[in-house]
């Protein structure tokens, strides 16, 4: 559904959200696309997705940045990502990319 005013056209927002297991862990993906991009959502309960969010934050935790980069790289995009994931492992962080990765590929039109 699209929206016109003084002449432009104003995509509305679409909501996706999908879900995996990765390493025994349940994992919760929330994207909304926006026009010209979308907000990426990684968190391991629906229920704790964050009425708001970090813009700028501590730089210790580069995940949800490093994400965003790939992705805007990916998608030629603008990306916004939210990551409520503990940093424990890089091999969990790569599947869980893998697994947004494998949406994209599979439902492009959702981001």
């Amino acid at each position: 559904m699209s929206e016109t005013q003084n002449g432009e056209v104003f995509e509305a927002i679409k909501v996706h959200n999908f879900s995996e297991k990765i390493l025994e862990q349940s994992i919760h993906f929330h994207v909304m696309k926006l026009s010209g991009g979308f907000f990426l959502w990684v968190g391991s309960s629906p229920d704790s997705m964050p009425l708001s969010t970090l813009v700028m934050g501590d730089p210790s935790n580069t995940a949800a940045n490093s994400l965003a980069q790939r992705l805007a790289k990916k998608t030629k995009k603008q990306v916004y990502v939210s990551y409520s994931l503990p940093m424990t492992d890089n091999n969990f962080s790569l599947l869980v990319e893998k697994r947004i990765k494998k949406e994209l590929e599979l439902l492009p039109e959702h981001f």
